[in-house]
């Protein structure tokens, strides 16, 4: 069966300055599966989502969205269907939640129907929601606009367990109604649950690539080898 590849990132290399992080990086995105980017800190996760989503300018290599090579910025990839999630949570907090989400492109309704737990915060002011409100609000509005392809970059950081699920199966929900997902996730066992495929990088490489079920029978080895501490420079992450 032929894999409907939606970005794809091809030798791509990327520094900060003099320090080297990304050495030649190839991914593919495809449609309706979610991907997982697993690492230690400083491998250059974070670096390699900045550098498909466009805030990270490339040395080297390519990146394609929908089989043409995407050289602009966000804005622009946003406008041919990319939704970036970076680490971090992009609130509005003076605004209501109403109006954090009549500023994505699907609007209120499409965002709550896809988190209905907003709905009773609605003209709440973003700012006093917790924590993972503030998130789950965050993603919806990025799902409302019904993305091709999602980059969510630790969407769960320093989230409850519930919230962790709640965040991961909407996810899972955006690769079956027919997006590409690409998560960097420090939850491995949960992220691994809901994916198809992960990829394991270090050192600005990608080490290892295989069915999310494979790399789950293997988290608590991989972890021994490749996951746990930091690799290069914090810089780099």
């Amino acid at each position: 069966m032929s894999r409907d590849v939606v970005l794809r990132a091809s030798g791509i290399v990327a520094s900060y300055g003099h320090v080297p992080v990304l050495r030649g990086v190839d991914l593919e995105v495809v449609r309706g599966e979610v991907l997982v980017l697993l690492g230690p800190n400083g491998a250059g996760k974070s670096t390699t989502m900045q550098a498909l989503a466009g805030e990270l300018p490339l040395e080297a290599g390519s990146v394609t969205l929908h089989g043409t090579t995407m050289t602009g910025p966000l804005q622009r990839r946003a406008a041919a269907g990319l939704a970036y999630l970076p680490e971090g949570r992009s609130v509005f907090r003076a605004l209501s939640v109403r109006d954090n989400l009549k500023l994505g492109v699907g609007g209120v309704d499409a965002a709550l129907a896809i988190a209905p737990e907003l709905r009773e915060h609605l003209d709440r002011r973003a700012g006093l929601l917790s924590g993972g409100q503030q998130q789950i609000m965050c993603l919806a509005r990025l799902l409302a606009g019904r993305p091709s392809v999602l980059l969510a970059d630790e969407m769960s950081l320093g989230l409850a367990p519930m919230v962790v699920r709640r965040m991961l199966d909407a996810a899972r929900a955006a690769a079956d109604g027919g997006a590409g997902v690409l998560l960097v996730e420090q939850h491995a066992h949960q992220a691994l649950a809901i994916a198809d495929r992960a990829i394991v990088m270090t050192r600005g490489e990608i080490v290892l690539e295989d069915a999310a079920a494979a790399v789950l029978e293997r988290v608590d080895e991989l972890e021994r080898h490749y996951l746990a501490g930091a690799t290069v420079a914090a810089t780099a992450r």
